[in-house]
């Protein structure tokens, strides 16, 4: 089937009948043409903008991104939140992370490297689980965690890479652009961040924290993320 912006130059009409449900296709095709026209419909209206709306429009998008829509990257971070209560090395698994990330995230999108995601989004979830587990074993985290979490930040790139090529760049600002999503993409994990911490600042200290808290909401986001790992292996 044709799916070209010359093979359906009414991408209104496309949107509007599928969201009408008067375009008789698969479920697959349905959502790929519906994504294509959007995409297309999106692209047009980016290029009427000026380069300050862009970079505040890819911002957003980027913080979307993780709140509310990325709820796997949400857990990975808040695994990393979970892991010590020393300030030190949460910024040094944040780090670790943002530099990993960022790094992927630009080479996917300027087409430099290419991971289906049939293999990403299953180690993205154990990533999570790898987390999580290491945070009901150890107290502290270990002083090659941040080596770690910046392999598995290699891999949220490339997913972070996945929906930007969804959603579409812009040809005349690329780069400013890309720049703008994954800065949307910081600020969201910097607001996962600052929740979690002004909802444990109180018992933070507290003898009982790990036992009450930081155990059983590691075992809880690790349960999450074999449970994705499961569904985007197996079913």
């Amino acid at each position: 089937m044709p799916s070209s912006a010359h093979a359906h130059p009414q991408d209104e009409d496309i949107i509007l009948d599928i969201e009408l449900g008067e375009m008789q296709l698969e479920a697959g095709q349905i959502d790929e043409e519906y994504q294509a026209a959007l995409k297309r419909k999106r692209l047009r209206k980016l290029a009427a903008m000026s380069s300050l709306e862009k970079f505040q429009l890819y911002i957003g998008a980027g913080f979307e991104h993780i709140i509310p829509k990325g709820l796997d990257h949400i857990l990975f971070v808040l695994g990393l939140f979970f892991s010590s209560l020393l300030l030190a090395s949460l910024l040094w698994q944040i780090t670790a992370f943002t530099l990993a990330h960022s790094i992927t995230l630009g080479l996917a999108a300027l087409g430099l490297v290419a991971v289906p995601g049939s293999i990403v989004e299953p180690l993205i979830a154990l990533s999570i689980v790898w987390v999580a587990v290491e945070n009901c074993i150890f107290k502290q985290a270990s002083k090659w965690r941040p080596a770690v979490v910046f392999g598995f930040g290699l891999l949220h790139g490339l997913g972070f890479a996945s929906v930007l090529s969804d959603y579409g760049l812009p040809k005349d600002d690329l780069v400013p652009a890309l720049l703008a999503f994954n800065l949307g993409v910081e600020f969201g994990q910097i607001s996962v961040i600052l929740f979690a911490f002004i909802a444990t600042f109180l018992i933070r200290n507290q003898s009982w924290y790990r036992a009450a808290v930081q155990i059983p909401a590691s075992a809880l986001i690790g349960l999450v993320g074999l449970y994705w790992f499961i569904e985007r292996v197996f079913l």
